[in-house]
């Protein structure tokens, strides 16, 4: 099972469930969400609790991002090149969602840097499919918590791999 914590924009679009859980099973830890416009395209910003992976889906069908959650991890974690057997079990992991708050704010705020630098990594001419994966590879590379000592530091590719593998 995993958590999926959205913020208020999103939150009010999601169902919630009836008792707070208190933590993930599965090696990326809780996912958190975020709503965002680019380009007048609403997008949904996802991002790995443990790892800081960044994942951009389109903003359509919130209220069916429970269901999808897994599929969508799963086709990030293709990008990645991780093996086919730590992405199913990843996948077979993510596949019972729980929707709650955000309760970590160094995420959030993670959540809300990867937003203002997303325009930055987009041509001028237009956003599509491919234009986010390269956003997502180029955030992967991105330090996260970098004011803290170096082995604080969060490589959102290098430890989301790093997870995967320890886990399963």
């Amino acid at each position: 099972m995993v958590i999926l914590r959205a913020t208020q924009r999103v939150l009010r679009s999601l169902p919630q469930a009836a008792g707070e859980v208190a933590v993930s099973d599965n090696a990326l830890g809780d996912w958190y969400v975020n709503r965002l416009v680019i380009d007048r395209r609403p997008l949904l910003l996802l991002m790995s609790c443990a790892s800081r992976l960044a994942i951009f889906t389109p903003a359509r069908d919130v209220k069916g991002l429970p269901g999808r959650l897994a599929q969508i991890v799963g086709a990030r974690l293709q990008r990645l090149g991780a093996s086919e057997d730590v992405i199913a079990s990843e996948i077979e992991a993510t596949t019972h969602v729980c929707v709650g708050k955000t309760v970590d704010r160094s995420v959030t705020g993670q959540l809300v840097d990867f937003a203002k630098a997303l325009p930055h990594y987009l041509p001028v001419n237009g956003l599509d499919e491919s234009t986010l994966i390269s956003a997502e590879d180029k955030l992967a590379e991105t330090p996260c918590r970098a004011g803290r000592s170096c082995a604080e530091v969060i490589w959102p590719l290098r430890t989301a791999i790093t997870l995967l593998n320890t886990t399963w």
